[in-house]
């Protein structure tokens, strides 16, 4: 079964700022990969924000970071 990604959840991810460590203040759209996969490494944090930075990381890994495109172009 396909599930459909969350559009606020997508909205989030060129929206929120990363709020606290190494790379404090970056949209979270916009981290490393190397950052999240530690986080993959290491345990991705509770709530919302881990659940957040897994979905980048999925995103970033199967080379889907286009789908961001079309909400980034909506915020400049």
């Amino acid at each position: 079964m396909h599930m459909m990604p969350d559009p606020q959840l997508l909205l989030q991810l060129v929206e929120m700022k990363m709020p606290f460590g190494k790379h404090k203040g970056a949209v979270l759209c916009d981290l490393p990969v190397s950052y999240l996969e530690w986080f993959q490494r290491k345990g991705f944090p509770e709530g919302r924000l881990g659940i957040l930075l897994h979905t980048m990381y999925e995103i970033k890994l199967n080379g889907l970071e286009y789908l961001l495109n079309p909400l980034k172009n909506k915020l400049k």
